[in-house]
Order: structure tokens, then C-alpha cells, then sequence
């Protein structure tokens, strides 16, 4: 991809699944990269993705519901680079609940997907205005496109993704920064497989069964979608801001 060697990006969410995948492009492309993530397992994943590709990734446990865990944060990346160009909002919380949910599950939600990842943008700010350009890449989903039975919560968050995605393309347009949704279908991860245990569903017959959702009959893969965000954060993209790029395998077609 054009323009990305020797860019500073920072994913959320970065040390499992699909956030991983992407940090590890990104690297692959020549990135320095940020993991931000609840998890502390995270240093191993920036360990390895160094390894493989050469190119440094740094990691920093934060909880993204909590503002002053960002704030730290990102004085950290501030410490090392001069600016952030690029900004990848994957952290996201997941909640089976619909019209039963509970003000604290509606709360615990809505603090991750949407006013976390607000506040990481907000902070994210200052450090890529610095740069005199960037891109700001949005993890939505299909669930932002449709209505789903027991999906209440997630999908009001998903739909919340692509409307700020939108607003913000407006507003930060004056700043040369582009902004985009990547919204996936369903992506066979390791939260899938968790999941399906915790649900006490066979991982096999649910990919089976959810794999007759998309017209190519399959689920897709990490790297798949990791690589539509590495492109649309790179200078092939230059001229693409607040819009959705859909990562469904046909899901939506239907």
C-alpha cells in the first residue's frame, strides 16, 4: 500500500482476533505501531508482530471506558513519536441482550463502542493534527446495517459507528483527516470460538450455519479484513472519507 512505511498508527483493541491481525498488517506494511488494550497479554502480541516483521510495536494497557487510562496513554505514544498518522478504533465490547438489557449492560456497552472510542479519537487529536494529515479508521459491522433478534445493544452501538464516522469525516475534513467505517461480516476469531463455548454451541455447526449467510458460503478471515483497513488508511485511499467499506462476503447483498 502506498503511504504507510514509516507511519505511526494506533489500534485499539490490538492484542487478539481481528485487532491483532490488523496491527500485524500494518507492521507488515511498515508501520510503527501502538497496541492499546485491556488485556496485558498484549506485550506478547507486540513481541511477536516485532519479530515477524522488523518494524517496532509498542503496546499500553488501557481500559478505553476509563478517560484518564486514555489520557495516560496516549502521553505515552507521545513520549516516543512525534504525531500519530493514523488511528484504528477496533475496541468493542459485545452484549447479547435486546429489549431486556439492563441500564448497567446498556452502560457497560456504550462505554467501549461509543463514548470510549469518541474519547481515544478526541485524545488521538492533538497528536495527528501534528502530523498536518491522517486517517481514522472505525470498526462497524453488518450489525450496524440491520436488525437482529437478542442484538439490541451491540447493533444500536454498531449503527452509533458509522454515524459518527460520518460526522466526523465533516468536521475534521478542514485538518486533512479522512475518516472511515470497515464493516465487517461475521470473521471466524478467536472471540468466535470463545463464544460458541461460552453459549455452549458447537464452534463447527455454528460456522456452518452462519457461513450460509454469505453468499460466498463462508465466513471470513482476520486478514481479510485487515487488509481493506490497511488500504483505506494508506494513500491508495486519498480521495475516500466518511464512508462504510463493506468486509461482508456478500452478507448485505442478500
Amino acid at each position: 500500500m502506498r503511504g504507510l512505511k514509516g507511519k505511526t498508527a494506533v489500534v485499539t483493541g490490538g492484542a487478539q482476533g481481528l485487532g491483532k491481525a490488523i496491527a500485524r498488517r500494518l507492521s507488515e506494511e511498515g508501520c510503527k505501531v501502538w497496541i492499546f488494550d485491556l488485556k496485558r497479554d498484549g506485550e506478547e502480541t507486540a513481541t511477536s508482530i516485532q519479530q515477524a516483521t522488523g518494524n517496532p510495536v509498542y503496546f499500553v494497557q488501557a481500559d478505553i471506558a476509563v478517560e484518564q487510562q486514555i489520557e495516560a496513554a496516549f502521553r505515552r505514544v507521545a513520549e516516543v513519536s512525534d504525531g500519530v498518522d493514523i488511528l484504528v478504533n477496533n475496541a468493542a465490547r459485545f452484549i447479547l441482550k435486546g429489549i431486556d438489557a439492563t441500564s448497567q449492560e446498556w452502560r457497560a456497552i456504550l462505554d467501549v463502542n461509543v463514548i470510549g472510542t469518541s474519547l481515544v479519537t478526541q485524545h488521538c487529536l492533538p497528536l495527528m493534527k501534528k502530523t498536518g494529515a491522517g486517517s481514522i479508521v472505525n470498526l462497524s459491522s453488518v450489525s450496524g446495517f440491520v436488525g437482529q433478534s437478542s442484538f439490541a445493544t451491540y447493533n444500536a452501538t454498531k449503527f452509533a459507528i458509522r454515524g459518527l464516522t460520518k460526522c466526523w469525516a465533516i468536521d475534521l475534513s478542514p485538518f486533512h483527516i479522512r475518516v472511515n467505517s470497515v464493516c465487517p461480516g461475521y470473521i471466524r476469531t478467536e472471540a468466535f470460538e470463545n463464544s460458541c463455548v461460552q453459549l455452549g454451541i458447537d464452534p463447527e455447526e455454528e460456522n456452518a450455519r452462519i457461513s450460509q449467510l454469505h453468499i460466498l458460503g463462508r465466513q471470513g478471515t482476520a486478514e481479510e479484513v485487515s487488509g481493506v483497513v490497511a488500504f483505506v488508511a494508506s494513500d491508495d485511499a486519498s480521495f475516500i472519507t466518511g464512508e462504510d467499506l463493506m468486509v461482508d462476503g456478500g452478507y448485505l447483498a442478500k
